[in-house]
């Protein structure tokens, strides 16, 4: 059964793998909505307008809470912004608005002392609070990074006691690419020095006797921000700390790949039953963010319920391990497994078989003049057809798949590989000598079927689930082929039907994006198994979802997770007061001319502060530095400072070029 508010126990981030029960943290009072303890998970948005426009501001954060938002985040650079959150507040209060406000600081603990005077939580980045940041490598003595500690203790403990004073509580928000000098000098770039940023001012705060506090461990990377979020569980349970935790990949992007980002990053924490905020970053307006983090947060909510009504089956279990081990699988023939990068497959069976057309829907482009086909780094490996037969010759590296009778009915069978059903294989006279994709399930591991199973080199599993829990389901079916000592590769096959995308949600979409749930639904889903790891493949089955956008989301999830790169990755800031330029404008105008650059990381930061730090993993950076200002970086290296907005765009493209990494669009 689904269970809330468990205690995790000492060095794990969650109790079990195979049953939901949610972190219990203790309880942060922010205004009047309190958030961690048996609360439901709050949603949270920043505003984008300039915090001295009091009148912008208060319209934007009025959208954002009819959107949902539960909290509004608020910039205030400095002591001036600070100051006038009181007319913002005062204005949203004459309106019936109660919603918290929290402001955001970085680099002025004056700005901060004077928010929390005002507000209901200040947001500080330890990584720019009384630290500092210029990519200079100390080699520090146990002494002298001690004396920092101390200087920072110092600097800081003021805001903690005017919290403590005002009642006003403080999210400690570290983020991948703050780290300052002090901490990538003793801990590295890496998760173990984010949640060390952390916990240095939560001891701090301790040592004042100031609880009221919420953390926060953000990247771009969803697989950083994943690593970073558990091991801080982890460290917090040895020193009997449970803060609530605000969850976000920061810089997500926008569109698809935002969501499908924030998704993979949220979503596999929320299954872990981690999360007691949620804030999904993305380059659009803030009104966009909360519908996108509400899909997100509310399918725990129902799913709690269907569980509550139905005694489902409990997920098998042979493995007493806690830890996910990546899963190591043989290659098959070079179709997929072992090194190979994730192989898609896409059912087009309820397509115009008679249109060679139909195929440009996943990656294939017919040229009627010379009767060929183009294909290019999203075309898909497999496609499904089920029992029907194409009227037009396939490309010939697309590989097809249909139902056991009938590839045992066809005569041809260049690249056309079948799929059985478990009992199917194991009474198959004829088998294909290259590939044989096998349905299987967690639990068809105690069949019978499974015991008579003879697995060849041929053998490719694909896993299916019918479980409430299906992620924890499918991540328990490698636990236990593992511990059999199976090495078979698995493709993970999730299925969406139309009435799982109704209610609510639906109501509050963008009419024009309506598959924004099948998203996160399926990026959570996926993500959750690949960023661990686990999964030689997809299928995303969903009939409700037209078949190009089923193929960019299933490309979308690889590369957010990491484990395919197929196009540009834009790491682009959601913008804030601080912002310089128009960052939606911006980013759609460096995606027009670079989104053919194949697996180059561009960031795109309206500000220094979300500039060479935020931009961690990115290849280059295009940063606003003032008014019609563009520095240009190079990894975290000033290239070109101070461009004019005119001209920066073809002088990052240049660089890009001069480092010898540019293509001509074909």
């Amino acid at each position: 059964m689904e269970t809330t508010n468990t205690l995790i126990l000492p060095g794990r981030y969650c109790n079990s793998k195979n049953t939901y029960s949610r972190y219990k943290t203790r309880e942060v009072s922010i205004g009047d909505i309190p958030m961690g303890g048996g609360n439901p998970i709050r949603i949270q948005s920043m505003t984008t307008v300039d915090t001295m426009n009091t009148l912008g501001s208060v319209e934007q954060a009025i959208k954002m809470v009819d959107a949902g938002c539960e909290y509004i985040r608020i910039t205030a650079p400095s002591i001036k912004e600070a100051e006038n959150l009181a007319n913002i507040k005062n204005e949203l209060r004459i309106r019936g608005y109660n919603v918290p406000l929290v402001a955001d600081i970085h680099f002025t603990p004056n700005a901060a002392e004077v928010a929390a005077r005002i507000v209901e939580k200040v947001r500080i980045n330890p990584g720019n609070y009384a630290d500092k940041k210029k990519f200079d490598e100390i080699d520090y003595t146990d002494i002298a990074y001690q004396a920092e500690l101390d200087r920072i203790y110092k600097k800081f403990a003021p805001l903690v006691n005017i919290c403590k004073e005002y009642g006003t509580a403080m999210r400690i928000g570290t983020n991948h690419g703050s780290l300052s000098d002090r901490i990538m000098s003793r801990y590295g770039d890496t998760p173990e020095g984010m949640v060390e940023s952390a916990l240095e001012f939560i001891r701090i705060c301790e040592d004042l006797n100031y609880y009221n506090l919420v953390v926060s461990m953000k990247s771009s990377n969803p697989q950083v921000m994943v690593q970073a979020y558990r091991l801080l569980v982890e460290k917090m349970g040895v020193e009997n700390m449970n803060y609530p935790l605000h969850l976000g990949v920061t810089e997500a992007g926008d569109g698809e790949d935002g969501r499908i980002k924030s998704a993979v990053g949220i979503g596999t924490l929320l299954e872990d039953g981690l999360g007691d905020t949620v804030r999904v970053s993305l380059t659009e307006e803030p009104e966009k963010e909360a519908p996108v983090a509400i899909a997100l947060v509310n399918r725990y909510a129902k799913r709690a319920v269907a569980l509550s009504k139905n005694e489902h089956t409990p997920i098998f279990n042979i493995s007493s391990s806690y830890e996910t081990k990546a899963y190591t699988s043989s290659e098959v023939n070079t179709f997929v497994g072992g090194a190979l990068v994730p192989r898609i497959i896409v059912d087009i069976s309820k397509e115009n078989l008679r249109d060679p057309f139909a195929l440009q829907a996943v990656g294939y482009k017919y040229d009627a003049l010379l009767d060929k086909y183009h294909m290019g780094e999203q075309s898909v490996d497999f496609v499904y057809l089920a029992d029907q037969l194409p009227s037009f010759t396939m490309p010939g590296n697309l590989k097809q798949l249909y139902n056991y009778k009938t590839w045992s009915s066809l005569k041809l069978r260049s690249n056309i590989h079948p799929i059985y059903r478990l009992e199917e294989f194991n009474r198959a006279t004829e088998k294909d000598p290259a590939l044989n994709i096998v349905y299987m399930s967690n639990v068809l591991l105690t069949s019978i079927e499974f015991a008579n199973f003879q697995i060849d080199k041929t053998v490719v599993f694909l896993l299916e689930t019918d479980h409430l829990h299906g992620m924890a389901d499918q991540r328990q079916f490698f636990a236990n082929i593992q511990e059999i000592g199976l090495d078979v590769p698995v493709i993970i096959k999730r299925s969406y039907s139309p009435h799982e995308f109704n209610g609510p949600f639906g109501d509050m979409m963008d009419p024009e994006e309506p598959i924004s749930k099948i998203q996160v639904y399926a990026a959570t889903d996926l993500g959750a198994l690949l960023i661990d790891g686990l999964g030689s493949g997809i299928w995303i089955d969903s009939p409700a979802t037209p078949l190009n956008s089923l193929s960019s989301l299933s490309f979308g999830i690889l590369q957010a997770t990491r484990s395919r790169i197929s196009k540009t990755e834009y790491i682009s800031c959601p913008s804030c007061g601080r912002t310089l330029f128009d960052l939606q404008e911006t980013t759609q105008m460096i995606r027009s001319r670079t989104n053919h650059l194949k697996g180059l990381k561009i960031g795109i930061m309206g500000c220094i502060v979300n500039g060479p730090g935020e931009m961690a993993d990115a290849d280059y950076g295009y940063v606003g530095a003032g008014p019609d200002k563009i520095t240009l970086y190079r990894g975290k290296e000033v290239v070109k400072r101070n461009v004019s907005s005119a001209n920066a765009l073809d002088e990052l493209i240049g660089i890009i070029k001069n480092d010898g990494l540019w293509i001509d669009v074909e």
